[in-house]
């Protein structure tokens, strides 16, 4: 079967499922057709599931993080739905369909995978997984501290499972990756993904292999720095047994970015490109973003962002300030996170255009966990003590993701020479690895606000318009109402300022 065939066969499932995703995931759960089938196929529930893992990557939990963080802004569109969350009026309503989406759909998908596997004796497809199960709990735990894992995709068993405390989950996704990296090693395996593997697609699974473990030994790093706030010589610790074990490969290059890639044809299309299809003008570029990449010049604009004014020679890039007046007159999400853009737009006096003004292909990947980010976290983990250079790590940082962005050769070596180089007290090195992270990592869900958690960077000032309720930048997000109102199990709603932290964070 063609790949192509495949994600449409992937997107009618998504489609299907998220029919019912206005219920709680508890009832779905019950869904005798989907969940409860005796014999569920391992390789298109694989499809589904890292379908709908993409598609979640640049929906909602990456819009509520990528606002929170002010890469993206909401601010100009009011009295829109993205304004009110740019301003921290996200309620627990608004989350109730991306929790059942990961819950009913997607992890549940995944248990059957880990189930079937054991089953089959095909520890490849229990390996990938696994991966995924704790990729995706990762941001699950990130974005809401507490939340069923032990006793969640019991199905029918268990209806209303115990939350459990966010400090101990983490462990347990660590020991997740060990377990999912040897089944990978095991010597055979009865039934192995193949191209119905979305990512890493590959007929021979023996080439496949090796970046899904590169992937669980990344994934690993990223879960060790997170504890470098509450407890540093943790991090030192771990960090460092695991760069020095024998044999350990972890990302090596941009072809072993974590990432789905899309296709320019209906319903198949990159998330993110879609909802600025069908919610035109609801983002635009944050000025915080933007200032920061301006004050450098950076390259990546190009990409990143819709020159404003259009027609400015040289390029020009504006983001919204909150306050600023709801109009189109500022940048755009451009091909970086859409894909190929085409047209002639007419601006409008000031040089603003509308969002109908380009058409764009939709084939941008959806990012997760890039080679980028590996060598940001090696650089900071470096800073702290682990064994490595961090300015050489630094320098490959930006390095790929200029590559990503598609900057030449010699602008790349323009921009190091002028902001590639480590300066000044560990405090004040760790600031320019955060911020340049936080413009390499544009697209990827939770990671950029996480870091800001750990680090305090970069510097994010509340906007002016703030709900009352909320005052300080948002640690976490409410749980999802459904969850309060069905859940007899679950806790207490959070307190009205957004402030609970997560374990790591505090």
């Amino acid at each position: 079967m063609q790949l192509r065939d495949i994600k449409k066969v992937a997107v009618t499932l998504t489609a299907i499922v998220s029919m019912g995703s206005c219920k709680k995931f508890l009832d779905i759960n019950k869904d005798p057709d989907r969940i409860l089938s005796t014999n569920p196929p391992m390789a298109q529930l694989l499809t589904s599931a890292q379908m709908n893992l993409s598609f979640e990557g640049g929906s909602d939990l990456f819009r509520y993080s990528a606002l929170i963080a002010q890469q993206m802004s909401g601010q100009a569109s009011q009295p829109n739905q993205t304004y009110e969350y740019d301003r921290y009026n996200i309620t627990g309503s608004d989350e109730n369909n991306v929790w059942n989406s990961i819950f009913a759909t997607t992890l549940s998908d995944i248990e059957l995978i880990i189930k079937q596997a054991e089953a089959t004796g095909s520890p490849y497809y229990g390996g990938v997984a696994k991966i995924l199960k704790a990729y995706e709990y990762s941001l699950v735990v990130d974005t809401w501290g507490d939340v069923p894992y032990s006793e969640a995709q019991q199905l029918v068993e268990n209806t209303a499972p115990n939350y459990e405390d966010d400090a101990a989950i983490y462990p347990k996704l660590i020991q997740l990756l060990t377990s999912a990296v040897a089944d990978l090693n095991q010597a055979t395996s009865n039934f192995s993904p193949g191209t119905n593997s979305l990512i890493y697609s590959n007929s021979n699974f023996a080439s496949a292999k090796p970046l899904w473990i590169k992937l669980a030994n990344t994934l690993k790093l990223r879960l060790y720095l997170h504890y470098s706030k509450k407890d540093p010589a943790f991090t030192v610790a771990q960090i460092t047994a695991l760069v020095n074990t024998a044999g350990i490969k972890f990302f090596e290059s941009n072809t072993d970015n974590f990432q789905m890639v899309f296709n320019n044809a209906a319903n198949q299309r990159n998330p993110i490109s879609q909802f600025e299809v069908s919610r035109p003008n609801y983002l635009f570029a944050n000025a915080t973003m933007v200032n920061l990449m301006n004050a450098k010049s950076d390259p990546r604009r190009a990409t990143y962002f819709t020159p404003f004014p259009w027609a400015s020679s040289p390029a020009t890039y504006k983001g919204v300030t909150p306050g600023d007046p709801a109009t189109v007159n500022y940048s755009r999400i451009y091909t970086f996170l859409r894909g190929t853009a085409t047209g002639t737009p007419t601006p409008n006096s000031s040089g603003g255009i509308t969002a109908s003004s380009l058409t764009f292909s939709g084939t941008a990947p959806q990012r997760m966990v890039t080679f980028a980010e590996y060598n940001f976290i090696r650089a900071e983990a470096a800073l702290m003590g682990v064994p490595g250079d961090p300015q050489a790590f630094f320098t490959a940082g930006i390095t790929a993701s200029m590559k990503e962005a598609g900057v030449s050769d010699a602008n790349i070596a323009t921009y190091l020479a002028a902001n590639g180089t480590l300066t000044g007290t560990n405090a004040q090195k760790l600031q320019q690895i955060i911020e340049e992270k936080y413009v390499a990592l544009f697209g990827v869900s939770v990671e950029p606000w996480t870091d800001w958690r750990r680090t305090g960077f970069p510097a994010l000032t509340p906007p002016s318009n703030h709900i009352s309720q909320v005052t300080s930048v948002p640690r976490s997000l409410f749980y999802p109402q459904s969850e309060i109102d069905l859940n007899p199990n679950a806790p207490d709603q959070k307190p009205a300022d957004l402030q609970t932290k997560v374990f790591w964070d505090n």
